[in-house]
């Protein structure tokens, strides 16, 4: 797992960004989200990492 920031969010887009602790900004998507769990910006969130062909991706995002 892998921890960082809720760098942005937008709940009506259903999309935003986490900075990592590894300096590293990954896609967050809101179907990687628990149900039910909301995110906002400066939220301390672990995750895994997917890597495909549009870049890193925040999967199984919990928050801390």
């Amino acid at each position: 797992m892998v921890n960082g920031i809720v760098k942005w969010f937008n709940s009506r887009k259903g999309f935003g960004f986490i900075s990592g602790d590894d300096n590293q900004d990954y896609f967050l998507h809101i179907s990687q989200l628990p149900q039910e769990v909301n995110v906002k910006e400066g939220d301390r969130v672990n995750f895994k990492i997917l890597a495909n062909k549009k870049g890193l991706q925040a999967i199984q995002i919990e928050l801390e």
